[in-house]
């Protein structure tokens, strides 16, 4: 008998209606022969209410205290739809994360799953029991709840349908799949039959909102089949695997990122182990940097530009400013309205002239670049954020038509 485990997002919870189409998937599913593992989010903007409310009451509340009011609006779902599949004659038990067994670390907020202590799911799946499991949530050593931060549930439904086996993992959205660009600002945007781990990796981590990164980092270490679909249309969607053929395509999508912050390093002494000083500093504080340049030395000092999340700009500057003495910088400055734009496509490294059609279809619509990084299977380009949605259509125009 196969597993399958599927993920509802909150808008294919958001309201009572949803939650019976999404009853009605999950007994689909089960009547098909099939044991059925359901991951759901809380409901619509519901998470979005909870922090408004902690916002009233304190808005420098404890991320500790976070966790325990953010994780009440997945409970909520799981209960609801619980209570859909219990009215239709199935039998069906709902679980918070730590009734499923998630263990993680104690990073309140952004949790990293350790363990899923998987008995008690496997004794209620030997009974043909439908289980309905809180997404994006967790407990901790010191049976704390935690959460695992921005895309969770996605990452809570790919470790469970690695830890059980699972013959396929769902992630059942409001798009019908993976499309070549956003459908809602491209209109000429093609749904993808399969991508693989490493484009789709690329692409989530570039600001393809489809997925979030950790859980495709996590389905390719097990090698978990991955659908994404829609909960609305009952179409089939992407799925994401080990190699995936995109025939006559170069690249596979366009990708952009408006939440970024550009920070320039300015006349930093130019001497071996400075530029180690500053970016473990920014290690230690968990900031992730992406895309650096570094000038040329001048004068005994060089500048460097990295980029950083929106979120993490202020802090960025914040520790460099206190350290400066001891790295030896003049100045930082930061810059947030900037976007990156991105290409990704196994098919680039076939390809020559793949940068040249990207820089045209920019120089074309007059968008200037900032910065450019490059990898294998990418290109990602630094401009101001006014030109991101044109850059997007532009780019896509370019390779698609």
């Amino acid at each position: 008998m196969n597993l399958i485990v599927q993920k509802f997002g909150g808008t294919s919870v958001a309201d009572a209606a949803r939650v019976e189409n999404v009853a009605d998937i999950i007994t689909e599913t089960y009547k098909q022969g099939n044991n059925v593992v359901a991951v759901v989010s809380a409901q619509g903007k519901f998470t979005d209410v909870l922090v408004d409310k902690a916002n009233e009451i304190n808005p420098k509340a404890s991320k500790r205290e976070m966790d325990m009011l953010l994780s009440a609006g997945e409970q909520i779902s799981v209960a609801l739809l619980a209570m859909a599949i219990e009215k239709r004659g199935f039998p069906v038990k709902s679980f918070l994360g730590w009734q499923a067994g998630f263990q993680t670390d104690s990073n309140y907020s952004n949790a990293r799953i350790r363990t899923i202590k998987k008995e008690r799911i496997e004794n209620e799946l030997a009974k043909r029991t439908i289980i309905i499991v809180a997404g994006f949530q967790g407990i901790n050593r010191y049976d704390d709840v935690t959460t695992l931060g921005r895309g969770g549930s996605d990452t809570s439904a790919v470790a469970l349908a690695a830890a059980l086996n699972a013959k396929k993992c769902q992630i059942y959205t409001d798009v019908d799949g993976v499309y070549t660009a956003d459908p809602r600002l491209v209109k000429t945007a093609q749904k993808l039959d399969s991508i693989s781990y490493d484009e789709m990796l690329e692409l989530a981590t570039l600001g393809a909102q489809v997925l979030h990164n950790r859980s495709v980092e996590m389905a390719k270490r097990y090698n978990v089949d991955v659908e994404v679909l829609s909960s609305l249309t009952r179409k089939p969607g992407t799925i994401i695997k080990e190699e995936a053929e995109v025939e006559k395509m170069i690249i596979s999508g366009v990708a952009k990122d408006t939440s970024i912050a550009r920070i320039s390093v300015l006349e930093l002494v130019d001497k071996p182990g400075v530029a180690f000083r500053l970016f473990s500093l920014l290690a230690k504080e968990k900031i992730n940097v992406d895309i650096i340049l570094q000038s040329v030395g001048r004068d005994g000092t060089k500048d460097i530009t990295f980029t950083v999340s929106k979120d993490n700009g202020a802090r960025a500057v914040e520790v460099l400013e206190q350290n400066k003495k001891n790295i030896g910088i003049k100045g930082v400055v930061c810059d947030t309205n900037c976007a990156k734009v991105s290409i990704v496509g196994a098919g680039m490294e076939s390809n020559p002239g793949v940068a040249s059609k990207l820089f045209d279809a920019l120089a074309s619509h007059n968008i200037n670049i900032d910065m450019v990084s490059t990898s294998e299977i990418k290109i990602s380009v630094l401009i101001d954020v006014k030109d991101a949605d044109r850059a997007v259509v532009a780019i896509h125009d370019a390779f698609y038509n």
